[in-house]
């Protein structure tokens, strides 16, 4: 069976014309299959494998980095949750977070977001040069600033050619790389798994804590503002489950085994080499598999970072019209591609990148954890029931409330980052912050989950009785 209806509107290689404007009911014709294979097809990604290699790097014995790999990826449940609003609206995840903080508030929302995705955008781009650099390094030739320059340039344009065509080549072309990695999955496997070698090494509980976060803020809480971008074209009538199980198995399937494989890889390199950095792992890792796989693992690798960043430039590209940038959806790609493409040439070229990854994801959980939250309980007080007219009116309606802000959603935002950063361990970050109660529990970071929950709770008790009665009004005012 097709991953899509038939649609003279929704085609491949064509230039999507939507943008955070309504999905019409005749322009959804996805199925919960197509978006399963999406995710898988951009998860089966050599980002995934180094995440497992990383977390061993920190220290974990193998043991360890399994639990904070299967724990890790349980959070996937959170895109599966954050995939439901989509054929329900037939909008974009940014754009249905102005339920709770209405259409003015939600633009701190939509800067934050953009930033993320676009940070997102920057560690892809520099791990394709970094794998070009190795390239280049394996026959004994260096990268000079100018062959440096050449190749930002080129994989920059590269990466703006499907997420400029949009939603539909997407989906059709992540379809098909899925087979293809799924096939090198299993090489590497077969050439990994018969050298494991038991690396002898033990993190402390703080330092367990530390990978988790790795894996969470990478994984399924890292993708929740993307979730509703790519469900949006599925039938109003797809059943929840399909869309829940499609989203969270899509994504989680691969991610959990491409991260047990790097850190099983981590072990048949006897450490990679004492390789502790994500540049270190990428050029260490093909050793793990076998010396005639190095040029393949390689050449499969960019193909595969340009697959994940397809995501990412996609759902930047509709975040920043939600933030309200008057531009068509294939513009605002242009504007972030440029944006990508400078970022990462200063990453580049002041050679930081491990620093600039770890302060990257430290970081972006401070605002997405209690942002997920409040979007949750959000969406279980109003029992799944938006007025998506509303949520694209750019003044008025039922989400306007005060001059467009809801400030019971942005004060639980507030306390919620607050809280996050009490219970965060960024003491390798830039700059290098330890929240106090982390520097109590010996450097155990639990930012994500003290956000998240005090986040949500802080707007079910200020929303609780206010969020319904607006939905039931709404509803009687139809």
């Amino acid at each position: 069976m097709s991953d899509v209806q038939d649609s003279a509107v929704y085609e491949a290689f064509k230039i999507e014309q939507r943008g955070i404007d309504l999905i019409p009911d005749s322009e959804r014709v996805m199925r919960p299959t197509g978006l399963f294979w999406l995710w898988a097809g951009a998860i089966w990604n050599v980002e995934f494998l180094v995440y497992g290699a990383l977390i061993m790097a920190f220290g974990l014995s193998f043991e360890q980095a399994l639990l904070a790999i299967l724990i890790g990826n349980v959070s996937h449940i959170f895109l599966g949750a954050l995939s439901l609003q989509g054929p329900e609206t037939g909008t974009t995840a940014i754009m249905v977070s102005r339920a709770p903080f209405g259409q003015n508030g939600n633009r701190l929302v939509a800067l934050f977001n953009w930033l993320t995705q676009v940070g997102f955008e920057v560690e892809g781009l520099a791990l394709i040069v970094i794998v070009v650099q190795d390239m280049f390094g394996r026959e004994h030739h260096g990268m000079g600033d100018g062959t440096k320059a050449v190749v930002i340039i080129a994989a920059v344009a590269l990466q703006f050619v499907v997420p400029f065509l949009g939603h539909a080549t997407i989906t059709r072309v992540l379809r098909w790389l899925s087979v293809v990695f799924i096939v090198v999955f299993g090489v590497m496997a077969i050439l990994v798994i018969p050298h494991y070698h038991h690396v002898k090494q033990h993190a402390s509980g703080a330092g367990w804590t530390t990978a988790l976060v790795l894996i969470i803020s990478a994984g399924g809480l890292g993708w929740t503002e993307n979730g509703n971008d790519y469900s949006r074209y599925l039938p109003r009538s797809t059943p929840r489950r399909g869309t829940f199980l499609a989203a969270t198995l899509g994504a989680a399937i691969p991610s959990i085994l491409l991260e047990i494989l790097g850190a099983l890889a981590f072990g048949a390199g006897h450490g990679l080499g004492g390789a502790s950095t994500t540049s270190g792992i990428i050029q260490a890792l093909p050793t793990s598999f076998s010396s005639w796989f190095f040029w393949p693992f390689m050449i499969l690798a960019i193909p595969q970072l340009f697959a994940i960043n397809t995501l990412d430039l996609y759902s930047s590209g509709v975040t920043l019209q939600a933030l309200g940038v008057p531009v068509k959806r294939w513009g605002a790609v242009v504007i972030d591609t440029i944006v990508a493409g400078g970022a990462t040439a200063v990453v580049i070229y002041t050679n930081n990148f491990f620093a600039d990854l770890s302060n990257f994801l430290d970081y972006i959980v401070v605002w997405l954890a209690p942002w997920f939250g409040i979007a949750l309980v959000d969406w279980l007080l109003r029992r799944g029931s938006y007025r998506p007219l509303d949520l694209v009116r750019s003044m008025g309606g039922t989400y306007w409330r005060n001059g467009g802000v809801h400030w019971r959603a942005l004060v639980a935002l507030a306390i919620g980052m607050v809280s996050a950063l009490m219970w965060i361990d960024a003491a390798y970050a830039n700059p290098a912050y330890v929240g106090p109660l982390s520097s109590r529990t010996n450097g155990s970071d639990f930012s994500w989950a003290i956000g998240l929950v005090v986040g949500a709770v802080v707007y079910a008790v200020l929303s609780f009785r206010s969020v319904p009665r607006e939905t039931v009004e709404a509803a009687e005012a139809r």
